[in-house]
């Protein structure tokens, strides 16, 4: 027995070092360890040989709430300094009473708030149901406005379909869940640990054989799926859930609806834009696993193990949330930005997308403003494998109302490595060069989670993005001559790629492979050293024209 004991002892501790060494990965530098990290901690190191004093920096993260309790993240929080905590007052009279960390506009001011909103395309949908559907239109009869709206109608009534292989393949995973539900109950029963992870399991000895089956079974499924086997049991059940709710909303979209619980909790007019002083102070909200985990990276929040230098930037994070579990609203995107330029964000991390966007001219205006106010605007490509050239996902550049695209937004795909992943391209991230910029790690991504001390991974490019977010806050916060459009170009143009230009990677799970190129426009993978040593060159460059000008006037 203590032979066993020793055996489970030793792989733990071989899992733990290389849990401590590689959880942060994208951390990592190529030349020096062979992996496509984005080489912060060599940045670091330049900054060190630099005489530069940051200067506060303020990023504001739009997303589903963050969990203001997170120790990590709490001190990092900006703090309204014109607004008196819980007295129930606005008292710097911005219309939003104790916005203290920031504002949640998708709640009531009663205090409930939304947490799961259907699809944009089902919203669609049912709006237009009653006015479209079965109906005979002399699309030659309708004005502009209606033509937009029919075509609109058309398409979401194309898409909202669920396709007979997306059903075989909800069925298939619902099985799964239900099989990994009775497996992890006995395997919990024989261990005696309801957080257990495949790698835990691996070199476990099971007593009895129902367990013992029960952890074959389990590692087999686990596997199958593609799920990472340092995900702790309860999360994988959680995960698997969500996944499977909504790909049964999205089943039923067509018959079911939310309704309108905008109407019933928010209770604001939607449709009329100057109607904005709605929601409520709770920042958190009712899911916040999502946005704590993206805020933690935009604030490149370290593991336990790893201290923080006299490097690290003076950053803050406006919270702001507006992204339900589901599709999120024009209107609130809007708002946020705004309220995110109005009290002093300089970088805005938005991970989140959709692929309609009725009242997207409100978003596009926004967008403008923030460009007005210099303002960088990372945005995640999004996970769904489109490509962006031909399919449009939304908020994106290009405004088709305003016939023009916004030069402030750096849109962000999700890159991987072999260390963690079969490939340096993953099997979910949108791609086209047209649109997405920059290449940022997406899988594997260890950050903060609710919970006072949680943390773990998540995958996406909603990890991508505030990883970007956290370089340009860098940038911004020890050389903040730079402006916005610099910064973006400065990013662009300091990615790694490979030498060979036409070097083609594989897809993972996709029987395809891509060159760099076709994923993004500059064809590489952000990396924060080359771009802390480009920003000082040019920041150095502009001083002394500067200086220049000066001494000629005088």
């Amino acid at each position: 027995m203590k032979s066993v004991v020793l055996i489970f002892v030793f792989y733990f501790m071989v899992f733990f070092a290389w849990g401590q060494n590689n959880q942060n990965w994208h951390w990592k530098d190529f030349e020096k360890d062979s992996v496509h990290g984005i080489s912060l901690l060599k940045a670091y190191q330049l900054l060190s040989s630099y005489s530069i004093t940051p200067s506060p920096i303020l990023v504001a993260v739009i997303d589903g709430g963050i969990d203001t309790n997170q120790l990590d993240l709490k001190n990092l929080l900006w703090s309204n300094p014109k607004e008196i905590p819980n007295n129930q007052i606005d008292d710097d009279h911005n219309g939003y009473v104790d916005d203290v960390h920031g504002w949640n506009f998708i709640g009531g001011k009663d205090g409930r708030n939304i947490d799961k909103a259907d699809a944009e395309k089902t919203r669609i949908y049912h709006q237009l149901k009653n006015k479209y559907e079965n109906k005979i239109i002399d699309t030659l009869a309708l004005n502009a406005l209606e033509k937009k709206e029919y075509a609109s109608w058309q398409e979401v009534n194309k898409e909202i379909d669920f396709s007979a292989q997306e059903s075989a393949n909800l069925q298939y995973i619902q099985m799964a869940a239900n099989s990994l539900k009775k497996i992890g109950a006995n395997i919990i029963k024989d261990m005696g640990d309801s957080n257990f992870t495949a790698n835990q399991l691996e070199p476990y000895q099971p007593i009895g054989r129902i367990a013992f089956q029960a952890k074959l079974s389990f590692l087999r499924t686990v596997n199958i799926l593609g799920i990472d086997k340092s995900t702790p049991f309860p999360d994988i059940i959680q995960d698997l859930n969500e996944y499977i709710e909504s790909k049964e909303k999205a089943a039923n979209a067509r018959e079911l609806s939310m309704g309108n619980i905008r109407e019933d909790i928010v209770k604001d007019e939607y449709y009329n834009f100057f109607d904005r002083y709605y929601g409520n102070k709770d920042v958190t909200g009712p899911n916040a696993r999502h946005g704590t985990h993206v805020a933690g990276l935009v604030a490149s929040i370290p593991d336990s193990s790893w201290q923080v230098n006299q490097w690290y930037p003076p950053l803050k994070i406006i919270a702001i949330r507006a992204v339900p579990d589901g599709d999120e609203y024009d209107k609130d995107i809007a708002l946020a930005i705004r309220y995110a330029v109005d009290n002093g964000a300089k970088i805005i991390n938005m991970s989140f997308g959709k692929s309609f966007s009725p009242q997207q001219i409100w978003v596009d205006s926004a967008i403008r403003y923030a460009a007005s106010k210099d303002v960088l605007m990372i945005h995640s490509a999004g996970n769904e494998f489109y490509n962006l050239d031909e399919k449009n996902v939304f908020p994106n550049p290009y405004s088709s109302q305003l016939n023009d695209s916004a030069k402030n937004i750096l849109t962000v795909a999700a890159s991987s490595d072999e260390l963690v992943g079969e490939s340096i391209l993953t099997d979910f991230s949108n791609y086209g060069p047209k649109i997405v910029d920059v290449l940022a790690p997406g899988n594997k991504i260890y950050s903060t989670l609710p919970g006072k001390h949680n943390h773990g991974y998540l995958n996406g490019t909603s990890m991508a993005g505030p990883i970007v977010s956290n370089i340009a806050a860098l940038i911004r916060s020890y050389f903040p001559m730079l402006t916005a459009l610099e910064v973006k170009d400065i990013i662009m143009k300091s990615v790694w790629t490979p030498k060979d230009k036409e070097m083609s990677f594989a897809v993972p799970q996709r029987d395809s492979s891509k060159i760099l190129s076709a994923i993004a426009k500059t064809g590489g993978i952000v990396n924060a050293a080359n771009a802390i040593a480009m920003a000082k060159i040019i920041a150095s460059n502009a001083t002394t024209k500067s200086n220049k000008k000066k001494r000629t006037n005088n």
